[in-house]
């Protein structure tokens, strides 16, 4: 009996220490060329990409579980990065900016309002939000979000 309430304790607090970890993935305050951030239900994918053998570099968000990328959105679609040193970040007041090696602006997004903590979160609908890191009970008040810029 002990043991299995034992048993039954580790299997929920390693349950909940898993979907805290999935959670905190979908976050980011900036991503280098290289790096991902998975949506909490690992559907989508935000990274870099090239399309074929361009050397030119976007911001993209596509679907991870499919084997051949399917790009659902692009940020910088108009003004592809050239090199492999692109970073997107979440300025203050809740702002992405994506820069090139140079620290050069290359695209960035707009908002009417500001945040403390502003954050990136890309949510397994596959839209990317810009929120306020601080107001975790409020999740669907964005900042800013892609579906709005398709």
């Amino acid at each position: 009996m002990w043991l299995h309430l034992l048993c039954s304790s580790l299997l929920l607090i390693t349950t909940a220490i898993i979907f805290s970890t999935a959670e905190d993935i979908s976050t980011f305050q900036s991503i280098a060329d290289g790096e991902t951030v998975v949506s909490t239900g690992g559907t989508f994918e935000l990274g870099f990409f090239s399309a074929g053998a361009s050397k030119s570099r976007y911001v993209a968000i596509w679907y991870k579980k499919i084997p051949v990328a399917t790009i659902v959105w692009i940020a910088n679609r108009d003004t592809p990065l050239t090199g492999s040193s692109g970073v997107l970040k979440v300025s203050s007041p809740g702002i992405l900016v994506l820069v090139d090696q140079k620290n050069t602006t290359v695209w960035s997004s707009n908002t009417s309002s500001s945040a403390q903590n502003p954050v990136g979160k890309l949510l397994d609908s596959g839209n990317l939000v810009v929120i306020d890191g601080n107001d975790n009970n409020d999740t669907e008040k964005y900042l800013w979000q892609s579906f709005d810029y398709p």
